[in-house]
């Protein structure tokens, strides 16, 4: 038995549709339709990124941390390959000295970050009592 299973769908063209249990995202490798795929991974390794994130704060004594927000971006190399992503990740609680701590805890929590080539995890930088 699979834990994930995902129908993929293009009738034509460059889009295609995906469904996973009740859900359905559209995917256009030209991003005329929806996103395209490299859109979609970097705003899927923030989506993730940010609950490994919140964990790793708890984990760190932080009970809440508030808001957190992610500016992603993401360099494309000559064949449109992602070459380097990097998040700066806005906080709004304080976490002061527990920084690095949090961000690490959240590197060894976060799969899709586990899912990357090395060289293509997130730099990332954290702006912390940010709102």
């Amino acid at each position: 038995m699979t834990d994930i299973e995902v129908t993929s769908t293009s009738e034509s063209g460059y889009t295609t549709t995906s469904v996973t249990g009740e859900w359905e995202l559209v995917v256009d490798a030209t991003g005329e339709d929806g996103p395209n795929p490299n859109q979609v991974l970097a705003a899927d390794y923030a989506s993730c990124f940010i609950p490994a994130f919140r964990v790793g704060a708890n984990k760190e004594g932080f009970d809440d941390i508030g808001r957190v927000e992610v500016a992603v971006e993401a360099d494309l190399d000559d064949d449109d390959d992602l070459a380097a992503i990097s998040f700066t990740i806005h906080v709004e609680e304080a976490l002061g000295d527990a920084v690095d701590d949090v961000v690490a805890r959240a590197e060894d929590i976060c799969h899709v970050h586990a899912a990357l080539r090395e060289e293509l995890r997130a730099d990332i930088s954290v702006v912390d009592d940010a709102f």
